[in-house]
């Protein structure tokens, strides 16, 4: 499945990794997996991660970007990590490259690079590396094993959401051997500031259901700026407030931000993407996400997602 991917590695000498906006743990996990994957095995490469900020994933190693000059796209190859649309893709450069390679596990939805390696069987892209490392039959270091772990424990919710498979288990066990600590891991992922806790206490007594039972979480502007919380911490860290209620089997977070309206939809039996894609977003059958522009077609998405509750009651 990689053979095109591991040609296009070894043809340039440089390598320059992107991946999506507001990094979660499985794009930054595959972009720094994949950097110190290719040192490893290629050291006399350079390879160069970019995008905008790691935040809550600061403590993985070499989780800072590189600054690079448009001047290092000539001639290099841009590898795609963890993106399912050209809008998603932290700094646009990847189209100065010589050549483009896109790796992800979402549902396609459009052609980005000249090579392309999409399967949605995966439960995350840290998981497509990893196989690609053990498909080509290359060394894993410690620094790749870890923040390829990373991943696919963040993006398989602790190994509990329906991708993970055996296949999952087998590549976790291979990237284990690299000789990191696990419980380092966990220890950064799950530790929690209490001011934390207080605020998903709040998002908590935020909680409504439309009639089917879907929940939501609604924060405007104003409440927004109140907090004094960057986007990832209001959108996507706190839609699981709504996760595992009894009952409840979808539920979106809404936050107003610049940009608009940021759509977090997650469910744990229906496929909630046709809908994300629907209002110009994307992801996988039951983890999606969606920028809207405004209050009143947040709601429209919100009554499309209770239609289909309620049609499958």
């Amino acid at each position: 499945m990689f053979e095109d991917v591991l040609q296009a590695i070894r043809e340039f000498d440089t390598v320059i990794l992107h991946r999506h906006n507001r990094p979660d743990g499985d794009a930054l996990g595959s972009q720094i997996g994949l950097k110190h994957l290719i040192l490893d095995n290629f050291p006399e490469k350079t390879v160069y991660a970019v995008g905008d900020d790691a935040r809550f994933f600061s403590f993985m190693a070499d989780s800072v970007m590189d600054n690079v000059a448009d001047s290092a796209y000539e001639g290099a190859l841009a590898i795609i990590l963890d993106s399912a649309s050209r809008p998603l893709i932290s700094d646009e450069r990847y189209s100065l490259a010589a050549k483009t390679v896109r790796i992800d596990h979402h549902i396609f939805c459009e052609h980005i690079a000249d090579i392309e390696v999409v399967d949605t069987s995966f439960e995350s892209c840290c998981g497509m590396i990893a196989e690609f490392a053990r498909e080509s039959g290359l060394k894993i270091g410690p620094i790749a094993g870890q923040s390829l772990y990373t991943g696919m424990v963040t993006d398989s919710g602790r190994f509990r959401y329906d991708g993970t498979t055996a296949r999952t288990f087998r590549l976790a066990a291979l990237l284990l051997e690299s000789g990191f600590d696990t419980n380092e891991v966990f220890r950064n992922l799950y530790a929690d500031e209490y001011a934390n806790k207080e605020l998903k206490a709040k998002f908590t007594l935020k909680i409504q259901f439309t009639p089917s039972k879907v929940a939501y979480i609604y924060t405007d502007r104003e409440e927004f700026k109140a907090l004094g919380k960057d986007t990832f911490t209001i959108s996507r860290a706190m839609v699981n407030t709504m996760a595992d209620i009894k009952g409840v089997d979808i539920w979106v977070n809404f936050t107003e931000a610049d940009n608009g309206v940021l759509c977090e939809l997650r469910s744990s039996r229906y496929n909630i993407n046709p809908i994300a894609v629907k209002y110009g977003g994307g992801g996988h059958m039951k983890a999606s996400g969606a920028t809207v522009p405004d209050r009143e077609t947040a709601m429209a998405m919100l009554r499309d997602l209770d239609a289909l509750t309620g049609e499958n009651v």
